[in-house]
C-alpha cells in the first residue's frame, strides 16, 4: 500500500498561516484540483453542505505543497477553539548546514533566516546560542503562536 504524509496545522486563520508558511517552507499554495475555480467550489462538488463550511472557507488555498514534489502538504485546518498549550510537536527548518559548516557560518544562515521570517509575521522567542556545544538556533512562533525552529 502506498502511503503520502499530510501535515495538519489547527488554526484560526488558514489563509494567514498559508501565506506565511510559504514564504518559509518555500512552497507554493495548492491549485483546486479538476479545473475548479475554488477549493470551496470542490469541496461543494464533492458533496460537501455548505453549513459545514465556515465563512470564507476555500475562497483561497488553505493548503500549500512543495513545488519540487519532495516535502509534504500542509492544510491549514480552521478550528473554533484557540491555541492554549505549547506544541508538542513542532518543524525545525534545517538551513545552517550541518555540522561540517562552520559555527559563525550556520549562525550568519539562522539569523538571515530568522530576519526574513519575523518579517513575514513570526516573533522569536529564544536564541539558544552554545558556542560550547557547536550549536545555534532559534525558537519562533508563527503569526498564530505555533512554536518552530530554524537550526
Amino acid at each position: 500500500m502506498d502511503m503520502t504524509l499530510q501535515l495538519v496545522i489547527d488554526c484560526a486563520d488558514p489563509q494567514r498561516l498559508a501565506s506565511f508558511w510559504a514564504e518559509a517552507l518555500g512552497y507554493v499554495p495548492e491549485p483546486p484540483p479538476g479545473g475548479h475555480s475554488t477549493w470551496r467550489e470542490y469541496w461543494v462538488g464533492m458533496g460537501v453542505p455548505e453549513e459545514e463550511l465556515p465563512t470564507g472557507a476555500g475562497e483561497t488555498p488553505e493548503s500549500i505543497i512543495d513545488p519540487a514534489g519532495q516535502g509534504p502538504r500542509v492544510w491549514f485546518q480552521q478550528v473554533p477553539e484557540p491555541k492554549v498549550t505549547k506544541n508538542r510537536v513542532h518543524l525545525d527548518l534545517k538551513v545552517g548546514g550541518g555540522r561540517e559548516i562552520p559555527l559563525a557560518v550556520r549562525a550568519q544562515r539562522v539569523t538571515a533566516m530568522v530576519e526574513r521570517l519575523t518579517k513575514a509575521g513570526a516573533t522569536v522567542l529564544r536564541i539558544m546560542d552554545e558556542p560550547d556545544m557547536e550549536h545555534y538556533a532559534v525558537v519562533l512562533q508563527d503569526p498564530e503562536g505555533n512554536e518552530f525552529c530554524v537550526v
